[in-house]
């Protein structure tokens, strides 16, 4: 088992997920901005005064319950997400999610009955090109085909972890995700274990901010500028721990 910052886990594996070919391209936007988005208990993490917001397109390969073998047609997917970076009540860093787009109705289910988080529906398509890139296109379920998401995206050069410090490992070295249990009105925090992710420089020849708008993140809108920062992953094997009630603010 890898080591991570958290140390040993206290609870079980519940999942185990493969996390494979991910884009990374992150936005500055204003701190006070995100902070009027989060829930109690949350504040914004920010690098260099700036908060931070993420669109992830990615692949999930081998998607299974602990105990349990994949299962063909059900356990791999395509998956878009909109991400910012937090701080829990107890100063652990981790991330927010606005939203996770995904194309496997039952993983969506799942994600949003037991572990509150706020997934969609979508049509997603993915085609490898010889080139080695890969093109990513994402539609969610009821929106207007013009919001949806385009990605063409391949890495490039040397394979490497990023070093503590710096901005690669602000955006990307996050072991904990926060959700809201909105019934029970209580934050909610969740464990993921993975090796270092291994970066490299992302050509990007086709990117998108279209999920900007989809989410309709007020105070922030869409950037309709470039992104601020690309990077490349193949990706890591995870262990998926059990959410539970996250501890209270100290004081």
């Amino acid at each position: 088992m890898e080591a991570t910052p958290l140390g040993e886990p206290d609870g079980p594996v519940v999942m185990h997920q493969k996390w494979r070919n991910l884009l990374f391209l992150h936005w500055r936007v204003d701190a006070e901005a995100v902070r009027a988005l989060l829930p109690e208990g949350l504040t914004v993490d920010t690098f260099d005064a700036h908060a931070w917001i993420g669109v992830v397109p990615f692949l999930m390969r081998g998607v299974r319950p602990r105990f349990l073998p994949a299962v063909p047609g059900l356990s791999s997917f395509g998956e878009l997400n909109l991400r910012t970076y937090v701080l829990g009540p107890d100063g652990r860093p981790g991330v927010w999610f606005f939203s996770l787009d995904a194309s496997q109705a039952l993983a969506v289910e799942i994600a949003r009955r037991f572990f509150r988080l706020p997934y969609f529906r979508a049509r997603i398509t993915t085609t490898g090109h010889i080139d080695g890139s890969l093109t990513f296109e994402s539609l969610r379920h009821g929106a207007d085909p013009r919001s949806a998401c385009r990605f063409r995206w391949r890495g490039v050069g040397p394979l490497a972890a990023a070093e503590p410090g710096t901005l690669e490992h602000f955006l990307v070295e996050r072991y904990l995700l926060y959700a809201w249990d909105d019934p029970k009105q209580r934050l909610l925090v969740g464990r993921v274990d993975h090796a270092p992710y291994r970066l490299q420089q992302a050509e990007v020849p086709v990117g998108d901010d279209a999920l900007f708008a989809l989410d309709d993140l007020p105070g922030i809108g869409r950037p309709d500028r470039p992104w601020d920062h690309a990077t490349a992953s193949p990706g890591v094997d995870v262990r998926i721990h059990p959410l539970r009630f996250a501890p209270a603010s100290p004081g």
